[in-house]
């Protein structure tokens, strides 16, 4: 396009400044964006590392100076991500720690990866979102992308987000870009990590989730649009609340087939021959980890506001809560058909961990049926060899011990709680007498231990 000035010659117009949005698009793409990760745990290391290893200049953050000191030396205490990739990117520049807010005004994206546990009224703990907002609200400017990663239920990227960090007129989608984006993390997974898990993201407007997506695609190999922040929080709640009312129907089903005399492994074995229409789901002491045993009661709570009650997902808790004492009491019942009561009874608990092979205690199932034990009056210890030491209630600290021939034979009852793939159940199976068997591991492993099972 052109015009013609005074004399008729033609002069060319300037060049339209480019928006917000495009310049922080562009720097995306040629990776000088500069990304901000609030929360170091098994959601931000993973996550800062990815976008580090992608060529972005990456900061985290974390109140913990310990996290900190560990990343700026090149060190990972996630057990998913190797310490080797962390020195690389640590020595390239690319990735840092600090406990320093402040550093948050030369970042241009921004995630948040807090965690958001349960009450003790199980009601919604989103505090961690709210600080990490609050603090974040002081740097926010012009140009930045802020993403929450933190389950929580649907409404809270609109509710808390935007009225903390939208001010002095700001406009969400032209000055300032807002997105949910829901970690997928599943510790322990040797198949899936952050890079190869497709990442459903939602923007509180178009723009917003155009530039969220450009982000994220440049660290994870399929990002999943959705229409709206609430989607993907949904899309989340979903996720854990179909697992988490599935095993709860699973568990029950345990305890029902027991009271009939089946055993419920071999019902699911043979039910999962089955090659359309069936999914197994298999019981246990309980659920642990952050995600399926609290997520799903983040929507209980939301729809309890708006005068809605979750019949399937309050149920599930309900039976899924009780299935450590339904363990404690199976224990005694197994210790009483050997003539010993609770009290005195020497127990013996194999991995305490949520799940195999990882060294996470999150909502773990082994601290309630451990306590509810030592209470009747049990000498309970333990092995695990990824957890040293276990923290009780009144600061009271528990150590792994070595597993060996005489502690098996030490204990009346070996309770297989974690079904950690370093253990050889053949070998307990060999030296111990009574193994209460959460996992089913023992099927067909024979040995002269009793074993009883859920």
């Amino acid at each position: 396009m052109s015009d013609r000035d005074a004399q008729g010659v033609a002069t060319a117009e300037p060049e339209p400044e480019p928006s917000t949005k495009d310049v922080l698009l562009a720097k995306i793409a040629d990776r000088t964006a500069r990304v901000g990760v609030i929360g170091l745990g098994y959601v931000g290391l993973p996550l800062a590392v990815e976008f580090a290893g992608a060529g972005f200049s990456v900061t985290g953050i974390d109140l913990d100076a310990a996290k900190c000191r560990e990343v700026n030396a090149g060190r990972s205490y996630i057990a998913d991500v190797p310490s080797q990739g962390v020195s690389e990117l640590v020595q390239q520049k690319r990735l840092r720690a600090t406990s320093d807010y402040a550093v948050l005004a030369d970042m241009d994206a921004v995630t948040i990866c807090v965690p958001t546990p349960l009450g003790k009224a199980k009601d919604p703990d989103i505090s961690y979102i709210i600080r990490a907002a609050e603090a974040l609200a002081k740097y926010v400017h012009s140009g930045m992308l802020v993403a929450l990663e933190s389950t929580t239920y649907p409404g809270t990227t609109e509710e808390i987000l935007i009225p903390r960090l939208v001010h002095n007129g700001g406009r969400v989608g032209e000055d300032v870009f807002l997105a949910f984006s829901p970690e997928r993390v599943d510790p322990g997974n040797p198949h899936y990590n952050t890079r190869n898990t497709p990442k459903v993201v939602g923007g509180v407007t178009p723009a917003c989730l155009e530039v969220a997506q450009a982000l994220y695609s440049a660290a994870v190999d399929t990002v999943v649009p959705v229409s709206s922040p609430a989607a993907a929080e949904m899309t989340k709640i979903l996720e854990n609340t179909f697992r988490a009312v599935n095993i709860g129907l699973v568990n029950e089903l345990t305890i029902i087939c027991r009271s009939l005399g089946i055993d419920v492994w071999e019902v699911i074995r043979a039910a999962s021959t089955k090659p359309f229409g069936f999914m197994p789901f298999y019981p246990g002491p309980g659920l642990g980890g952050h995600c399926i045993p609290i997520d799903p009661l983040y929507l209980t709570w939301k729809m309890r506001g708006l005068g809605l009650q979750t019949r399937f997902i309050e149920l599930a808790d309900t039976v899924n809560s009780s299935m450590p004492q339904y363990v404690v009491n199976r224990i005694a019942e197994a210790l009483n058909e050997d003539a010993k009561p609770v009290k005195g009874a020497r127990i013996l608990v194999l991995g305490v961990a949520y799940k195999a092979d990882i060294d996470d205690l999150r909502e773990s199932p082994a601290l309630t049926i451990i306590e509810d034990l030592r209470r009747r009056g049990a000498r309970v210890t333990y092995n695990d060899p990824y957890i040293a030491t276990l923290r009780l209630s009144h600061d009271e600290v528990l150590e792994s011990v070595q597993l060996t021939k005489d502690t098996l034979d030490w204990a009346d009852c070996v309770l297989v709680h974690t079904a950690h793939s370093t253990y050889d159940w053949s070998w307990v199976a060999r030296y111990a007498r009574l193994v209460f068997d959460t996992r089913a591991v023992m099927w067909g492993v024979g040995g002269s231990a009793r074993v009883v099972t859920l």
